[in-house]
């Protein structure tokens, strides 16, 4: 089986990389691709893990870019870990993570929900290439007592239009597709159907995105066959996998749960360019 969307500690996963090896290998999972989100410092941990377990790893990434002031994810994949402009730009990516971080902490504490962002900071042990976001404020957010779960400090906090959120800056999906491309990857738009902005699509097919994540835990068989006729339609691969990030996450997102078609797996390899 293949999953090509899973997370680590290298962002807001609950298992180190090895771990997340692990616990795929005995979920029947044979091909993976570790994306962790604005970062690849999973990527060499998750590749030495499945060369002893018996999994192949693909190099892989979440990369967030910004449309009208709403987060879009673009998964890269068959990237060059090494590549120097992505290591630079995902270094900028990171920064304004921290200085996100920062300013929600501000305003909590302007609302008097004060959090320690000098030491949640400090939790990720000074290690710039982890990728820090509002999962790991919500979670200090609980820790504070202030809110009974994460969800809860998503709804009334730090989602969308609330009173804690802070709207990301940076690259358009069209300039992440062709970062991704520079360093030797392909490019697919995650969760189109749990974004729900379908207009991002046609330029980012301009910019030559490659592919959709049509197979997902959020998609239901109604997304399932959208992004499926819209693949087909523009000449698109397919990607597809769980989304995991540990047991306690989403419910339908356990490893195992959503697996991409080796058919579609191959078609989606055959884009990786000619370098």
């Amino acid at each position: 089986m293949i999953d090509l969307h899973l997370h680590t500690t290298a962002s807001d996963g609950d298992y180190s990389p090895r771990d997340v090896v692990s616990k795929a290998w005995h979920a029947g999972l044979r091909t993976i691709a570790v994306t962790d989100h604005d970062t690849i410092a999973g990527v060499a941990e998750a590749t030495a893990a499945g060369h002893t377990i018996g999994v192949r790893v693909i190099a892989g990434i979440e990369v967030t870019a910004v449309h009208a002031a709403r987060d879009v994810h673009v998964l890269g994949y068959f990237v060059d870990p090494s590549d120097a402009d992505l290591l630079a730009f995902l270094t900028a990516q990171r920064a304004d993570r921290l200085a996100r971080v920062r300013e929600m902490a501000r305003r909590l504490g302007d609302l008097g929900l004060p959090i320690d962002a000098d030491s949640l900071l400090a939790s990720y042990g000074g290690q710039t290439d982890r990728a820090v976001g509002r999962p790991a404020v919500a979670r200090a957010l609980v820790a504070a007592g202030h809110v009974a779960t994460v969800a809860a400090a998503f709804d009334t906090l730090i989602g969308s239009g609330g009173p804690a959120f802070v709207p990301r800056r940076g690259a358009t999906p069209e300039e992440v597709v062709r970062v991704i491309h520079a360093a030797g990857g392909v490019a697919s738009l995650a969760h189109p159907g749990l974004l729900r902005r379908d207009e991002v699509i046609p330029p980012m097919i301009a910019a030559q995105l490659d592919a959709l994540e049509v197979y997902h835990s959020d998609h239901d068989a109604a997304d399932v066959e959208r992004y499926g006729a819209l693949a087909a339609q523009h000449g698109l691969a397919v990607s597809g996998g769980s989304d995991f990030h540990g047991e306690s996450r989403h419910p339908r997102s356990m490893l195992g749960s959503v697996t991409l078609p080796a058919e579609e797996f191959e078609r989606l390899a055959a884009r990786v360019p000619v370098r």
